[in-house]
Protein backbone atom coordinates (compact mmCIF):
# COMPACT_ATOMS: atom_id res chain seq x y z
CA UNK A 1 0.00 0.00 0.00
CA UNK A 2 2.79 2.21 0.79
CA UNK A 3 3.94 1.95 -2.87
CA UNK A 4 0.41 2.56 -3.66
CA UNK A 5 0.37 6.09 -2.34
CA UNK A 6 4.26 6.81 -3.24
CA UNK A 7 2.88 6.15 -7.11
CA UNK A 8 -0.08 8.42 -6.49
CA UNK A 9 2.29 11.00 -5.02
CA UNK A 10 0.15 10.28 -1.64
CA UNK A 11 1.22 11.31 2.01
CA UNK A 12 -1.67 11.46 4.55
CA UNK A 13 -4.26 11.58 2.20
CA UNK A 14 -7.23 8.43 2.30
CA UNK A 15 -5.86 6.33 -0.69
CA UNK A 16 -9.79 5.65 -1.50
CA UNK A 17 -10.73 9.58 -1.57
CA UNK A 18 -7.42 9.46 -4.50
CA UNK A 19 -8.89 6.48 -6.62
CA UNK A 20 -10.30 6.53 -10.21
CA UNK A 21 -13.51 4.17 -10.42
CA UNK A 22 -11.69 1.18 -11.91
CA UNK A 23 -9.19 1.59 -9.34
CA UNK A 24 -11.86 1.62 -6.30
CA UNK A 25 -13.86 -1.52 -8.46
CA UNK A 26 -10.96 -3.64 -8.32
CA UNK A 27 -10.23 -2.94 -4.64
CA UNK A 28 -13.92 -3.61 -3.69
CA UNK A 29 -13.65 -6.72 -5.32
CA UNK A 30 -11.03 -8.03 -3.55
CA UNK A 31 -12.82 -7.08 -0.31
CA UNK A 32 -16.19 -8.64 -1.01
CA UNK A 33 -14.23 -11.57 -2.22
CA UNK A 34 -11.58 -12.15 0.71
CA UNK A 35 -14.99 -11.38 3.32
CA UNK A 36 -17.32 -13.94 1.08
CA UNK A 37 -13.86 -16.38 1.59
CA UNK A 38 -13.64 -15.54 5.00
CA UNK A 39 -17.52 -16.66 5.85
CA UNK A 40 -17.34 -19.80 3.94
CA UNK A 41 -13.39 -20.83 5.34
CA UNK A 42 -13.93 -19.75 8.66
CA UNK A 43 -10.51 -18.77 9.65
CA UNK A 44 -8.78 -18.83 12.77
CA UNK A 45 -5.70 -17.67 13.00
CA UNK A 46 -3.77 -14.79 11.99
CA UNK A 47 -1.69 -17.13 9.22
CA UNK A 48 -5.22 -18.50 7.98
CA UNK A 49 -6.82 -14.96 8.01
CA UNK A 50 -3.40 -13.83 5.53
CA UNK A 51 -4.00 -16.68 3.34
CA UNK A 52 -7.52 -16.24 2.93
CA UNK A 53 -6.53 -12.28 2.56
CA UNK A 54 -4.06 -13.41 -0.30
CA UNK A 55 -6.59 -15.72 -2.25
CA UNK A 56 -9.02 -12.32 -2.04
CA UNK A 57 -6.34 -10.26 -3.61
CA UNK A 58 -5.49 -13.49 -5.98
CA UNK A 59 -9.31 -12.91 -7.91
CA UNK A 60 -8.88 -9.05 -7.79
CA UNK A 61 -5.26 -9.19 -9.77
CA UNK A 62 -6.73 -11.65 -11.99
CA UNK A 63 -9.49 -9.45 -12.68
CA UNK A 64 -6.69 -6.57 -13.11
CA UNK A 65 -4.76 -9.06 -15.74
CA UNK A 66 -8.04 -9.92 -17.75
CA UNK A 67 -9.10 -5.77 -18.09
CA UNK A 68 -5.61 -4.53 -18.78
CA UNK A 69 -5.40 -7.37 -21.74
CA UNK A 70 -8.36 -5.91 -23.27
CA UNK A 71 -8.07 -2.31 -23.05
CA UNK A 72 -4.25 -3.11 -23.69
CA UNK A 73 -3.02 -0.05 -20.85
CA UNK A 74 -2.46 -0.09 -16.95
CA UNK A 75 -5.92 0.53 -15.25
CA UNK A 76 -3.82 2.31 -12.57
CA UNK A 77 -3.22 5.57 -12.56
CA UNK A 78 -0.55 8.22 -11.08
CA UNK A 79 -3.67 10.39 -10.92
CA UNK A 80 -5.08 11.96 -7.54
CA UNK A 81 -7.20 14.54 -5.72
CA UNK A 82 -4.83 16.81 -6.18
CA UNK A 83 -5.69 16.84 -9.80
CA UNK A 84 -9.45 16.71 -9.38
CA UNK A 85 -10.59 17.60 -12.42
CA UNK A 86 -8.20 15.36 -14.15
CA UNK A 87 -8.94 12.52 -12.08
CA UNK A 88 -12.90 13.23 -13.17
CA UNK A 89 -11.43 13.40 -16.81
CA UNK A 90 -10.02 9.95 -16.79
CA UNK A 91 -12.85 8.31 -14.93
CA UNK A 92 -15.14 9.94 -17.24
CA UNK A 93 -13.50 8.66 -20.34
CA UNK A 94 -12.38 5.31 -18.86
CA UNK A 95 -16.26 4.55 -18.18
CA UNK A 96 -17.11 5.78 -21.88
CA UNK A 97 -14.22 3.79 -23.33
CA UNK A 98 -12.02 6.75 -24.81
CA UNK A 99 -9.21 5.43 -23.20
Amino acid sequence: MREYKEFKGLRKENLRDNMTNMELVLNMLAEVTTTALSKQQRPETFEENKRVAKEGGAVAKDARGAVEKRLGRSVISPLNAGDKRALEIKTAAEEDGDV
